[in-house]
Order: structure tokens, then C-alpha cells, then sequence
């Protein structure tokens, strides 16, 4: 007998433990063998991290198509793997090491810290892939890959090599996000705008004469950073800007250095920005870099590595500059002050020389560090770059072509603009734990690239035999002897960007560049699921490495999921404290519930606003589920071998059938669309709506009356339904499908898991007769239980139905299914007229006039002041709704989910307003 309820946490753990037992997960199993394969790369979750609602969502979406695409039969491959994490790793090992009071990273040594971090992720690292297996994720986990394992490393060092020799990979000089505290360059996705209350400086830059003297006349520019005046090169005015257009080509000099530079015209000033003249630091701002590439401005950093003052023996900063007071004030002073202290003694000493015209409060963006929590520097460095722009042309052509579809196809938009505008990336960092950058340095300056130092030495000594630095017998000698060559060449200590390792993904967790491998069988891959705001970081980037080392994009189709936010809609953040755990909701609620909820709601292009009774309601799904498996059970329901739906005699029975058969189509067909949302509402529709509220009811008179064909029949047809519901829900609800198939399967054993049954093959079940008949009866008591709503009918009383003018057809079945109407819609008779009698509320039904005269039964006047009065007051509340929304200071200054919160307030009312209208018609 089966258990009263379902409970996850007895259930989850064994089931799980059953999946692996049998190998359910594994691709390339025997009795696929010959099948068409199916592959999904999963994004790889953080070594460090642990699971969140974002990652709930993706990897539910991933495991419904690969659970999907195994019962149709196909040899699914989900390859699972997690990401080294550059910086976040080596961040938790050295707090790790500080609240053991062990020597800090640089006191150990590269050498000792990595073997520190090597523990670490061996004991801690990848707990997230356990949590992927609570929330069900069916990956092959005997194939789980570590962006820094040997195949990666291999993967990365191969990629390096081949980009550097063929002149898409260099050094250069250029401005990066740079960390401050964690002493690195940074991506962009590690960098976190943060709205600041600060304070725009309006300066007086003096004009200098035909000497390069200053004078009496200045313009006047504006900065956020005072500080970063000392690397100015030039002054920046529109072209069309008429006030500036004599002083076009003069000079200023600029305060407290002395240094001539130039006013320049360029369209990045904005006339109708302050006072339309624009300093131009080319060293420490994006933009300004652009400015000064355009007109060969010098590149001045003013900042070290800590973003402290460095003024003292800085060639960039002292060229052609004459030695002057303001020059050597500044040099004592401001050298060595934080970038704070500097804007504090920079903003006094122009005030001291009364060149401040305005100082105003502002609001603006400052980048920070996600990691650091330390405002992000634009800092001029040495490091290594990929030339995306080079390898972005085919990326664009592959999605242009349908190579790769985007899904929401809006998507494509974003991919083509950032590929077409894309910059040079910068792929070093400064950091110790990831992939060491391959390239290692002579004494004579030379640098060679390799895949091992070996490789790179024998380059170095011919390159030094070709320039004479060794002759044929000297290089000979150091290449014979280790002791010798050894400490020649110094290895280049930055390492690569997480991106460039992940972004081979596709390719190396197939084996790339080893052999054998399972590229010629699954590459390109099926699907890529993600979130839209890796596009850049992420897929556009193994789009650029799959088409140049494999000539093929690497996957055939993107989905890209919206973001999961409060039920308010509000970004999770723990500063706000509204971060849902996914892990708790699987404890109280059951992963199932989870992963429901969150197809459910998966629209495409739609974020996601996700309440805690949203899974409760799910959770509910499942409990009306297992109650309608134990009603089968103790109705002994019970599946009959050789069962053949297509022989069912039963009309009732017939139309259930064809409804599972119409189920299953549409789910299908939504998930063959990614319409995950749609699928899941298919499916919870025909479970609760269909099956359970609908045929067992009514199949209730035939379970409980004489034993006899039909009775076992309906017995036997009800177990087939159930089966195919359990394979129906499966992708989506895969531990209480997976327990129902076994405790159905007791009586006769199951040829497998449910994980690896067919999908159901329903084709031919439809019967047009037996939908014409049910559908009558299911729709006529729909109809007159929602008038009974809409008219306040008591529940306790029994009304009267007249069918107004019905077919000899519409009768016979009013007949047929007369105690079945009268018990569900609570109706003390039916009869037929021609005409519908007086004080009658009338709806139609499938063509048919139903009639239910409610003289007597409800107060037609009072229940019609009571709708006018509801009407009135939703009116009242959509006109301050309007109010707001038609206020174009409250839609400048409401957060985002504000507007949408009476939006859709507005769009409830209204459907109130209309649902009330209707009932008020009715009553005449």
C-alpha cells in the first residue's frame, strides 16, 4: 500500500542512488548504441560557488531537455564540469590561510600556495556539483571535467600557442580594469557599477601665450577626479561648438604641472555638458584612451599599482615638461598620496591659485570591484590580448547564416553589436592560481612562446644562433645540458583569464586536441543553455575559438533564460535580503516543487518573479499527483501487460486517452520550441485539470457500481494514463515520477528505470465522438459552476438547468450524464424548452443556451447594486494607477519593479472590471 503522502527527503537520496546504480545518466550506452546523440555542455558553475536560484534555473531547463531528449531515445550527453575561478579560488584559500594564522600567498611562495590550493579544492572545492545532484541534474558524472585538469591545460596551451604564431594573440600597452587591492586586471563582468554621491570640479585651465606662458584667459573644464589632472594631455571642445572654435589648436597650460597641452576638437565633447570642454586623460579613462588614440596623444600614468600617486622619476609624466615651482610642489607633496588624499590636495592647491570656477554635488557610477569592494582604476599596463576583432568576423557570418539560432531571437541583436564595436581582450592576470601564460623570456629581450619550456628553449637558442648571440656550439652545449640552460629563460608569471579556458569548453571536454575523441559525434553540440548576460564573456567567445579551431560553431542552438528575481521583482542580493536558497526550498519543499515552479515560469524573454508559495503551489501539484496514483491503488488500478489503448470500448475511457494523446503533443512541441513555461503548464493542465478533476470523478460510478467489463476496463485505462503522466512529468518532476513508476511497477516488473523509458507514442488516440460527448459534459458544469460563482449562488442549493432549444444529440447526452451533471454542478433537475424561462441567468455552452432560473435562489436587484458597486470602486482604483503612470517624474525615479508592480495592478483590475461586466449582463 502506498505511503498517505509524498516525502522528498525519504524518496530523493534513493532514488538518486538507483539512477547511478544502473548508469542512466551515462552517454554512449549500450542499448543506444547506433542512436542519434544528443549534447548539452553545462556552463560550469564556480569551484568555489554554491547553488543559487540562478543556477537552479539554468540547469533545471538543461536536465528537462536532456531527460527529454533520453526518452525519445536519443544518446544524451550532458557534460558536466565546474570553472577554476581564478580569482574567487585564490581569494578563499588566502582568507583560508589568514584564519589559520599561516603565512600569507607571497610569504609561501608561488609554489607552496598552489599546492595550498590544490588541497583546498581536493577537501571543499566543487560541493556545488553535490547540490546539482540534489536539485536532479542528470549529467554523466563519470565524465565531470575542472577547467584546470590535464586535458584543459593541454586544450589551453595548444589554443595559446597556435593564436600567438598566427598573430592573433600579442602584447600590448593598453588601459584595463585594474584592481587595486588584488593587485590584477579584471573582467568587465567583475566589475560593479555603483551609483555614488560625489561632486563635479569645474577648473580654470590658463591659456598660454606663443611663449607657453600662462595668461590671463582660461577655459574651464570639469572632472569627477581631480586627481587625475596631472596626467591630462590635452583639452577636448566639439568641432561645432562656435564658443571654442578660435581657440582650436592653441595650448593650455596645465595647473600644477606646467605641462603645454593642446585644445583639441573632437565630437566626444558635448556641448551641452557642463561647459562643453572636456579634459583628456588618456592613461586613466576608456574614453579618453579612444580621444588620444585619435590624436596621438601621450599615454601618462600618474597612478602605481596600489592607485597611489606616482609623479617621482615618471618619464611619461616629467617629458617636456620645464622645471617649474607649481612642478616641484607637486612632486613634494602629492607623490605617494592614495587617489583620496590626492583629489583632497589637488582640489586645494587650485583653489589656492583660484583656478576652481564651481564645485556641485553629483551623482554618478563608479566601477568597483566585486570581488575587492574597491572603486576599479582605468590603468595603463603591459598585458597579453586576443585579437577579437580578427576572430569575430566568422562568429558574426556563423549567426547570420543560421548556423546558430538564438532563442529569444532578439538576442542576435546583442551578439551582432558587441562583436561588430568588440576590442582587442585582455586575457592576463595578474594572479597565481589558473593557467600560466606559455611564454618565457631571454636576457636579450625576446620573448618565445610554447607549449612546454623545452620547445621555448629550443626556439631561444635558435633565434640567438640567428643573431649572433651564441654561435652553433654554444647552443648546441646549452641545449645538451640542463644544468647549463636551466634559469635561462624566465617564464612569464601572469596567468589567463578564466574565459579563455571556458571558452574552449565545448571542444576540450570532448577530448580536443587528444586522440581519440568524441568530437565527430558530438560536435557541433545540440544546445547551449544560459543566462543573457554572458553573451560577451561567454558564448561569443567559444563562437570565436569552435570556428577557428574547429571550423564549426560549437553548438547549434543558444537559449538564453531571464533572470530570477524577488516576487516583487526586485534583483536578489544578499544587501537587500532578499535571496531565495534554492537548497531550502528543496528541504521544505522537495526538489520537484523547485524545478516545477521554475519551468513554469520560464517565458521566454520574461524574468522571473519567484515567491515561496509559488513552490508551495507546485508542491501541492505534487500531492494531488501521489493522491491520484493511491485513489488508482485502492480503486485497484492496476496496469494490465499487452494493454491496448486502441481497443478501449468505453467512450469515457476514450476521451481520457485522447486527451493523454493531446497532452503529449503539446508538450512535445513546446519543448521542441524551448516553451518550457508552455510544456510545464500543458502537462500541470491535463494532470490536475483533466485527469484528476475530470475522469476520475466521472469515472467514480463505473469504479464503485458491478464488477464487469467495463469496470476493468476503466481500471486498466486509468493505470495506462498514470504511467503516461509519470512519463509526461518526468523532465520536469523526476523523483515522484520515478518512485510512482516503481511502486506501479511492482506488480509487473519494469523493463527500466523510468529515467530511460520511451516518451509516450500516443499517435491515434484522438476520438473526435468521445471529446464531443465528455467535452459536453465537462464544459456544461464548468459553465454552471462559474455562473454559480459569479451570481453568489449558496453552495448548499440545488437551481434548476434548462437546456434552451438543444439538439436531439444534446439531449441524449444531458440524459446519459444526468446524475453525473446533477452531482457535480449541483443541480436539482434538468429539463428541456424552447424558450428560456423568466428570470433566467443564460450562458452558452458549445452552441447550447444553458438556462438556470435563479428566481427566488439569489436577489437580482441587490446582487446588480453590488457588481455596479465593485465595478465603480475597481475604476476608482485604475484611475490612481493611471495617475501614476501617466507621471513622468514617478517613472523617471520608481525602481524598475515599481512601475511594473501597478502595471500589473492595473492589467488585474481591468480583468476584474471585465470579469463583473460579463456577470452583470448576465443578469439582464
Amino acid at each position: 500500500m502506498m505511503e498517505k503522502t509524498f516525502d522528498p527527503a525519504a524518496v530523493e537520496s534513493r532514488i538518486a542512488a538507483e539512477w547511478e546504480r544502473v548508469g542512466a545518466f551515462r552517454a554512449g550506452r549500450a542499448d543506444r548504441a547506433g542512436a542519434k546523440t544528443f549534447t548539452i555542455v553545462i556552463p560550469p558553475p564556480n569551484v568555489t560557488g554554491s547553488l543559487h536560484m540562478g543556477h537552479a534555473l539554468n540547469n533545471t531547463l538543461q536536465d528537462i531537455l536532456c531527460r527529454f531528449e533520453r526518452m525519445r531515445g536519443r544518446d544524451v550527453l550532458w557534460q558536466p564540469g565546474t570553472d577554476h575561478a581564478g580569482i574567487a579560488t585564490q581569494m578563499v584559500v588566502e582568507r583560508r590561510l589568514a584564519a589559520a594564522k599561516e603565512p600569507d600567498r607571497r610569504t609561501l611562495g608561488r609554489e607552496k600556495f598552489l599546492e595550498k590550493v590544490w588541497t583546498w579544492k581536493a577537501e571543499s572545492g566543487g560541493a556545488i556539483v553535490n547540490q546539482l545532484k540534489r536539485l536532479g541534474a542528470s549529467c554523466d558524472w563519470s565524465r565531470e571535467r575542472f577547467t584546470m585538469d590535464a586535458g584543459s591545460s593541454k586544450a589551453v596551451l595548444k589554443a595559446f600557442v597556435e593564436l600567438y604564431r598566427a598573430g592573433l594573440i600579442y602584447k600590448d600597452k593598453r588601459l584595463v580594469n585594474w584592481d587595486p587591492k588584488l593587485l590584477t586586471a579584471v573582467s568587465d563582468i567583475e566589475v560593479v557599477a555603483q551609483t555614488v554621491k560625489g561632486h563635479l570640479y569645474h577648473f580654470k585651465y590658463p591659456l598660454a601665450d606663443e611663449n607657453g606662458r600662462a595668461t590671463e584667459e582660461y577655459i574651464v573644464v570639469a572632472t569627477t577626479r581631480p586627481e587625475t589632472l596631472l596626467g591630462d594631455a590635452a583639452v577636448a571642445v566639439h568641432p561645432d561648438d562656435e564658443r571654442y572654435a578660435h581657440l582650436q589648436g592653441r595650448k593650455v597650460v596645465l595647473p600644477l604641472v606646467g605641462r603645454l597641452i593642446p585644445i583639441v576638437a573632437d565630437e566626444y565633447s558635448d556641448p551641452e555638458k557642463g561647459s562643453g570642454a572636456v579634459k583628456i586623460t588618456p592613461a586613466h579613462d576608456f574614453n579618453d584612451f579612444e580621444v588620444g588614440a585619435r590624436h596621438g596623444l601621450p599615454l601618462i600614468n600618474i597612478l602605481d599599482a596600489e592607485a597611489r600617486i606616482l609623479v617621482r622619476e615618471n618619464e611619461a609624466f616629467l617629458q617636456g615638461v620645464i622645471e617649474n615651482d607649481d612642478l616641484a610642489e607637486t612632486l613634494e607633496s602629492l607623490h605617494g598620496l592614495t587617489r583620496e588624499e590626492a583629489r583632497k590636495a589637488v582640489l586645494a592647491a587650485m583653489d589656492a591659485r583660484g583656478l576652481v570656477a564651481t564645485v556641485e554635488s553629483h551623482e554618478h557610477q563608479v566601477p568597483h570591484g566585486d570581488r575587492s569592494g574597491v572603486v576599479i582604476e582605468p590603468w595603463l599596463t603591459d598585458q597579453w590580448y586576443v585579437d577579437a576583432k580578427a576572430l569575430a568576423v566568422e562568429a558574426l557570418a556563423a549567426v547570420r547564416k543560421g548556423d546558430t539560432v538564438f532563442v529569444p531571437k532578439n538576442w542576435e541583436k546583442t551578439y551582432f553589436d558587441w562583436l561588430e564595436n568588440i576590442q582587442p581582450w585582455c586575457i592576463s592576470r595578474q594572479l597565481w592560481w589558473g593557467h600560466q601564460i606559455p611564454a618565457w623570456y631571454a636576457p636579450w629581450g625576446s620573448v618565445y612562446v610554447a607549449e612546454t619550456e623545452e620547445e621555448a628553449l629550443a626556439d631561444a637558442l635558435a633565434d640567438a644562433v640567428k643573431r649572433g648571440i651564441y654561435s652553433d656550439s654554444e647552443a648546441d652545449a646549452l641545449a645538451s645540458d640542463a644544468e647549463k640552460s636551466a634559469g635561462l629563460l624566465t617564464r612569464d608569471e601572469d596567468v589567463l583569464d578564466t574565459w579563455f579556458s571556458s571558452g574552449l569548453w565545448p571542444m576540450s571536454t570532448l577530448g580536443w586536441p587528444d586522440e581519440p575523441n568524441d568530437l565527430a559525434q558530438r560536435y557541433s553540440t545540440d544546445v547551449l543553455v544560459t543566462g543573457f548576460d554572458i553573451i560577451f564573456f561567454w558564448v561569443a567567445r567559444m563562437m570565436m575559438f569552435g570556428l577557428h579551431f574547429m571550423k564549426k560553431v560549437p553548438f547549434k542552438t543558444v537559449y538564453l533564460h531571464a533572470l530570477v528575481r524577488d516576487e516583487k521583482g526586485a534583483k536578489m542580493s544578499k544587501s537587500k535580503g532578499n535571496v531565495i536558497d534554492p537548497l531550502q526550498l528543496i528541504d521544505s519543499y522537495g526538489a520537484d516543487a523547485l524545478r516545477f515552479t521554475l519551468a513554469a515560469m520560464a517565458a521566454q524573454g520574461r524574468d522571473i518573479k519567484l515567491a515561496t508559495s509559488r513552490v508551495e503551489g507546485y508542491r501541492n501539484f505534487a500531492t494531488k499527483l501521489w493522491n491520484a496514483a493511491r485513489f488508482a491503488e485502492m480503486n485497484q488500478c492496476f496496469a494490465r501487460p499487452g494493454f491496448d489503448a486502441m481497443r478501449v470500448n468505453e467512450t469515457l475511457n476514450k476521451w481520457i486517452l485522447g486527451e493523454t494523446a493531446r497532452a503529449v503533443a503539446e508538450v512535445e512541441a513546446a519543448l521542441v520550441a524551448y516553451r518550457f513555461n508552455d510544456a510545464a503548464q500543458a502537462a500541470y493542465r491535463f494532470v490536475w485539470n483533466i485527469l484528476c478533476d475530470w475522469h476520475l470523478e466521472l469515472a467514480k460510478p463505473l469504479l464503485q457500481g458491478e464488477d464487469g467489463p467495463a469496470k476493468q476496463e476503466t481500471r486498466e485505462t486509468i493505470a495506462f494514463v498514470l504511467d503516461q503522466s509519470a512519463k509526461l512529468l518526468h523532465p520536469f518532476m523526476p523523483f515522484i515520477t520515478e518512485e510512482l513508476w516503481a511502486i506501479a511497477g511492482e506488480r509487473n516488473p519494469r523493463e527500466s528505470v523510468l529515467a530511460l523509458t520511451l516518451w509516450p507514442d500516443l499517435k491515434g488516440l484522438e476520438n473526435a465522438q468521445a471529446e464531443a460527448e465528455i467535452g459536453r459534459v465537462v464544459d456544461l458544469v464548468s459553465q454552471v459552476r462559474s455562473v454559480r460563482a459569479e451570481m453568489n449562488v449558496p453552495a448548499a442549493a440545488q437551481i434548476p438547468l434548462v437546456l434552451v432549444a438543444a439538439s436531439e444529440t444534446d439531449q441524449a447526452h444531458a440524459r446519459r450524464w444526468e446524475e453525473t451533471l446533477k452531482r457535480l454542478a449541483r443541480l436539482s433537475e434538468i429539463s428541456f424548452a424552447d424558450a428560456a424561462p423568466a428570470q433566467a441567468v443564460q450562458v452558452v455552452s458549445r452552441g447550447t443556451v444553458l438556462a438556470l432560473p435563479l428566481a427566488g435562489v439569489i436577489d437580482f436587484a441587490a446582487e446588480r447594486a453590488r457588481l455596479q458597486k465593485a465595478i465603480a470602486a475597481e475604476h476608482k482604483e485604475i484611475g490612481k494607477i493611471d495617475a501614476k503612470l501617466g507621471n513622468a517624474d514617478f517613472l523617471r525615479r520608481a525602481p524598475e519593479e515599481v512601475v511594473e508592480e501597478n502595471q500589473e495592478r492595473r492589467a488585474d483590475a481591468v480583468a476584474r472590471v471585465e470579469k463583473m461586466q460579463a456577470a452583470l449582463k448576465l443578469l439582464g
